[in-house]
């Protein structure tokens, strides 16, 4: 389909009206301190206002401004629309409090900073009226910023809501001016309410406010973040630049109003899209060159320099020529060679290139799509070429830049500060509002104690709670179902391996207390079909698992056996790579790893943690998008079925719709309360729901739609005494970043610290919670925020119970940032979205069936590196078996080069290895000497070859099939290299 064909596809024609990048408005120039730049285009100012007048046209008061703002139905930033939400007044336990006591006091930097406003302070809100009516907005607002009784006050206006930071003496105040054709229109400004700075609507025009600020210190918006050009980091040799930047938001945490800011970076291309067209029609020849470019540009993000914008590109309009005219506001017509050297003294050097067409988002009053053309010789292409990704020293830069320790995150924040105090014009815009830029805030949190593991035959106090592997290697699992009757499915070429890893694991199953029987070897050619058929052929209601052993990552072998055997045929099933037990010394590891796996497939336990509260259910929720249809939401749902916690009820379902809200709760609920009464005779007396995935702007909508289908569903339950239910909001993404001063150094806080004040919302009952480590750079604590509370636990009890939960995630013997029953509702919605695209069979909903171990790993012959011996003061090739893992590689990656082939002539070309997935867990060592054994099974030739063998020979057969026989061949010989 070609880039024009796309673009119908979406709805989207081509529009005669279309204008050049940057022309869409005009307005003049305002003389006082407001919202608004003096070209409109470059700025999105007076939408963002028209978004907040929109909420609050109903405003006649303080008292329902805020109650007004929600029951509107305009647009207004999705995060800043949550703030409205008042959770807390309805909670009685923590209307006066809502801060634990439990721990350890730690003193804890932010990069959060204060702002401070004047006691009284109000937002005042006027409706302003034309007469006679003005139809075009730039006219009404140029009419009204030319009036002097406005004009040294700080102003937002959109054209019929303007906000003031100083009342007007009249609530009714009329004023009048001339147009430029003498014609005298009376404006009538009346005010319809006054806003408190903790109001919903006063926190977007700060946010305004601080946008315009950051463009005063030079920074520009691209998307929602703000980034500084004029301090890159070049990399002229691959056209490439880094902005450093910042992502800010404004909110009012407790009792004060705090600026809060991130640290962020913007990759972008110093190549043209003209450069890179040239250079694709050279590479492509002009037969198919159209094709081609709409193919590879449509969808793109570009960047325009004259005015720091960014653009989709959605179709490509080879009619269009830089010497045709198009028609300006005022009417008049004008080239757009003539406007650019107009405009921005630009003289465009290729008049024949065609426009990109950008399709811009919708404002209020569009009776159709606005359009824009665009020069590919202005336009920047954004994201990084496979040739800058292959250079080492452009990566590691990258990295350094942005792979930011608290120490240098907490610099870098200190002088976004000082620059917005020592700015005039930043100065003046606060002080014109009424706002004074503070200091940064520093607060106490505590750090909670660490949890005991308890096993089968003993109480394990870790070393380290990021990871307690190695203290329980000795003990014995919680509880086990011996496995009596299952399945090995495989390839002859795992024929040399299996009785080598079966002794392992039986030897480590023992140990564990996990009694592994011996299965029975099903031996098959390789290809999906050949595994297929063995599973539909061999398993039958008896059979407790099947193993297969796959030949490849290929992902086709992976999906099709989990989609068969987790909804077709319900039975448990255990993925893994043939290499990954060829590994002789890492054997006893693996293995330990995988009884765990098939442990808890079988609805076993591993470990617990000690949870004092009784009778006790906890839930996880999560929500994501299905990979294949982008029409389903999928809902997962994960719900522990015994009293400590350690078996698992788990249910998901793909629902359609574009919202990721759930309208199936309640069938889950009753599903898991049921569950429960199996194995308790009874309903559990609390219930404890994690919801994750939840969008900014979404509570409202899990307060009125989801929470009441958890309620219905728990009184349905019983007639007698209804279970006690509690809903937490998780959310891994947060704005706060908390630092522990060490030694007059700033480091990261300690594993189990809670902040529950000064950070957190007044009108919320929320945590922050730090349950993982982090290895480099900053870690990231977790939100939690209780929307709704019977069971009236203590913040402290909340708090723990939050910080134990996360211990429970059996997939990994450590902490993880998140209860473990979000967790397991993550995996589960993956493997659905990724994978499967169908409900699971309900036969499998008491085992943890969806976790699995896969290495998925990208294999390059062309990359840039090269490396030479050093002999006899002369460079040679490097000799066989070479690995490079370090200095050569990328930071971010687990990534690695190997020699396996030899050079008669010239200079020997290493391989790259990227692993891109990796639940085995292999060592460095073992993962490298695996693939360079590989490199020695291609029969073709008695030698190494340059990758491993099931690589050259998916190559031999793609050639094959794509140069010669061009259809499917039979599957017949697919049990034989007949491609050789």
């Amino acid at each position: 389909m070609t880039g024009r064909a796309r673009v119908r596809a979406r709805g989207i024609t081509r529009s005669p009206s279309a204008t050049a990048a940057g022309c869409l408005q005009a307005s003049p120039t305002p003389v006082s301190a407001d919202l608004s730049d003096n070209e409109a285009s470059s700025n999105n100012s007076f939408e963002e206002t028209s978004r907040i007048s929109q909420q609050s046209k109903d405003v006649v008061s303080s008292g329902n401004a805020e109650c007004s703002l929600m029951k509107r139905g305009g647009k207004i930033f999705p995060d800043v629309m949550d703030l409205g939400v008042c959770t807390r007044e309805k909670l009685a336990h923590v209307r006066d409090s809502k801060t634990g006591s439990s721990g350890i006091p730690v003193k804890l930097v932010t990069n959060l900073f204060s702002l401070d406003l004047p006691q009284d302070w109000k937002l005042y809100q006027y409706h302003v009226t034309y007469m006679p009516d003005l139809e075009s907005r730039s006219m009404r607002i140029a009419l009204l910023y030319s009036q002097k009784e406005l004009s040294n006050k700080a102003k937002a206006f959109d054209g019929v809501i303007l906000f003031l930071s100083e009342k007007l003496e009249e609530r009714v105040t009329e004023l009048s001016s001339e147009t430029r054709r003498g014609e005298t229109v009376k404006m009538t400004i009346t005010l319809t309410g006054e806003l408190p700075a903790s109001s919903p609507v006063c926190i977007q025009v700060f946010s305004i406010i601080f946008k315009k600020i950051l463009k005063k210190l030079s920074m520009y918006q691209i998307g929602r973040n703000f980034y500084k050009p004029s301090e890159p980091v070049e990399i002229p040799q691959h056209k490439l630049s880094l902005w450093p930047g910042f992502a800010i938001s404004v909110s009012y945490f407790e009792s004060k109003l705090l600026f809060s800011a991130n640290v962020s970076y913007k990759v972008l291309r110093n190549e043209t899209v003209l450069e890179f067209m040239t250079a694709l029609c050279y590479q492509t020849g002009m037969s198919n060159f159209t094709q081609m470019c709409e193919k590879q540009l449509v969808g793109l993000i570009v960047l325009t320099r004259y005015n720091n914008r960014t653009y989709r590109v959605d179709d490509i309009d080879w009619s269009v020529k830089p010497t045709h005219s198009f028609q300006r506001r005022d009417g008049t017509e004008i080239t757009y060679v003539d406007y650019y050297k107009q405009q921005y003294d630009i003289t465009l050097s290729d008049l024949h290139q065609p426009m990109l067409v950008s399709l811009l988002k919708s404002k209020r009053n569009d009776v159709e799509a606005r359009m824009v053309h665009l020069i590919p010789e202005l336009c920047f292409l954004t994201g990084l070429t496979s040739q800058a990704t292959s250079d080492f020293q452009l990566m590691k830069a990258v990295a350094e830049e942005t792979r930011l320790s608290p120490q240098g995150r907490q610099q870098r924040l200190a002088r976004l500060a000082d620059d917005i105090q020592r700015n005039k014009d930043a100065r003046f815009e606060l002080e014109t509002w009424g706002l004074h830029f503070g200091s940064q805030m520093s607060l106490t949190g505590r750090v909670v104690p660490s949890e005991k593991i308890l096993m089968q035959d003993r109480i394990c106090q870790p070393v380290s709670a990021a990871d307690w592997s190695k203290d329980i290697r000795s003990c014995k699992l919680l509880s086990a179902q011996s496995l009596n009757k299952w399945l090995i499915i495989c390839s002859s070429r795992a024929e040399n391996v299996i009785e080598n890893f079966l002794s392992c694991l039986r030897r480590v199953g023992s140990s564990m207390g996990f009694n592994v029987d011996y299965p029975k070897i099903i031996k098959v050619q390789e290809s999906t079909a050949a595994f297929f058929g063995a599973i539909q052929k061999h398993v039958d209601p008896d059979v407790q698992l099947v193993m297969c052993i796959l030949p490849s990552a290929q992902q086709n072998y992976y999906e099709s056996i989990k989609k068969y055997l987790s909804s077709d045929c319900p039975v448990p099933s255990q993925c893994v790579l043939v290499r990954t037990l060829s590994k002789q010394g890492m054997m006893m590891s693996i293995a330990t790893k995988i009884a765990m796996q098939m442990t808890c497939k079988l609805g076993g336990e591993l470990w617990a943690v000690e949870i004092p509260l009784k009778s006790l259910m906890v839930v996880g929720i999560d929500v994501c998008k299905d990979a294949f249809n982008k029409g389903m939401v999928v809902v997962g749902f994960v719900a522990s079925i015994n009293l400590r916690i350690t078996r698992w009820f788990s249910r998901c379902i793909l629902q359609r719709t574009t919202a990721e809200v759930a309208d199936c709760l309640k069938v889950f609920m009753i599903g898991a309360l049921n569950k429960w009464y199996e194995y308790n005779q009874g309903l559990p007396a609390r219930i404890i729901v994690y919801r994750d995935g939840v969008g900014n702007g979404q509570l409202q909508t899990l307060l009125e739609y989801e929470v009441p289908q958890l309620l219905s569903s728990v009184a349905e339950a019983s007639s007698n005494t209804s279970s006690k239910l509690s809903v937490i909001v998780v959310r891994k993404r947060c704005m706060p970043r908390f630092f522990m001063e060490q030694n007059r150094t700033l480091q990261n806080p300690p594993l189990g610290t809670v902040v529950d004040s000064e950070a957190t919302r007044p009108e919320w009952y929320d945590f922050y919670l730090v349950s993982q480590a982090a290895c480099r750079g900053t870690v990231n604590p977790t939100h939690y925020n209780v929307i709704y509370d019977d069971n009236g636990l203590k913040p402290d009890h909340m708090q723990r119970l939050t910080f134990k939960l996360c211990h429970l995630y059996y997939n990994w013997p450590g902490l993880v940032s998140i209860p473990a029953p979000c967790q397991y509702a993550h995996k589960l919605t993956f493997l659905v979205a990724q994978s499967i695209h169908k409900e699971p069979s309900l036969q499998l909903a008491n085992s943890l069936f969806y976790l699995s171990k896969l290495s998925v790993i990208v294999v390059r012959k062309r990359c840039m590196p090269r490396f030479f011996m050093e002999q006899n003061r002369t460079l040679q090739n490097p000799p066989l078996g070479t690995v490079v893992d370090s200095e050569a590689t990328r930071p971010e990656w687990y990534d690695f080069y190997l020699v396996s082939q030899a050079a008669c002539r010239g200079t020997v070309n290493p391989t790259h290895y990227n692993v891109i997935y990796d639940d085995n867990g292999l060592k460095p060592d073992h993962m490298q000497r695996l693939t360079f054994k590989l490199c020695h099974l291609y029969y073709n030739w008695p030698g190494l070859v340059s990758i491993p063998a099931p690589c050259q020979y998916a190559h031999k057969l793609t050639f094959l099939v794509a140069q010669s026989i061009h259809k499917e061949p039979s599957l017949q010989l697919a049990n034989s290299l007949f491609y050789l």
